[in-house]
């Protein structure tokens, strides 16, 4: 599933921001703006070009704190989603039914979202507990030797932690910046070991 166009949820930006502020102030925004050559924020009412996130992403990984703010602005992302995304009853369904049945329903409305926060990409769920995006727009073009797509495992961390099971933890164990011919998103419980269902 992709979106058409180039576009992008606005969070994707929106929540960086809101964490930028409280670890650096408006300065260290209106610094990481810059270097992203982004001259205004998001409304939050549409989406938004992704190449527009792809920059402010691309210009936060060059921070020392890069990869705890990633986390962070994915967790609000994930609050904001509980928030005003998935409706109270839907939630307390998926609270009340033990993980092995709470992660399929889980994952496929995340797998028919996917077009908030994957862009031009393509995204799969290939099991409850899997996820691939092909071309993913935020890193498309990047050159690591580590997983970029910190923003992303935090959002899926966080979203089956609340209404899966509190030990549940996202991997991302491929990623295109890599060489990879994905980015792939493995969803595990307590110490580590895979879920399988």
């Amino acid at each position: 599933m992709s979106a058409a166009a180039g576009v992008i949820g606005p969070n994707a930006v929106l929540q960086h921001a809101a964490v930028i502020r409280r670890h650096g102030g408006e300065a260290r925004l209106a610094a990481l703006m810059a270097a992203a050559a982004l001259d205004r924020l998001p409304t939050g009412d549409a989406m938004i070009p992704e190449a527009e996130a792809a920059a402010l992403h691309r210009a936060l990984r060059t921070a020392p704190d890069a990869e705890a703010l990633e986390r962070e602005a994915g967790t609000a992302t994930a609050d904001y989603i509980l928030a005003h995304r998935i409706p109270a009853a839907v939630q307390r369904l998926l609270k009340a039914l033990p993980a092995p049945l709470a992660a399929p329903m889980l994952s496929r409305a995340i797998a028919r979202n996917a077009w908030t926060f994957a862009g031009s990409g393509s995204f799969e769920r290939r099991t409850s507990w899997t996820f691939a995006l092909r071309d993913n727009p935020l890193v498309r073009g990047e050159t690591s030797v580590m997983p970029l797509c910190v923003w992303h495992a935090a959002v899926f961390e966080r979203l089956y932690r609340v209404l899966v099971a509190p030990d549940c933890r996202c991997r991302e164990t491929a990623c295109a910046a890599t060489g990879a011919a994905e980015c792939r998103f493995e969803i595990s419980r307590g110490r580590g070991a895979q879920a399988s269902r």
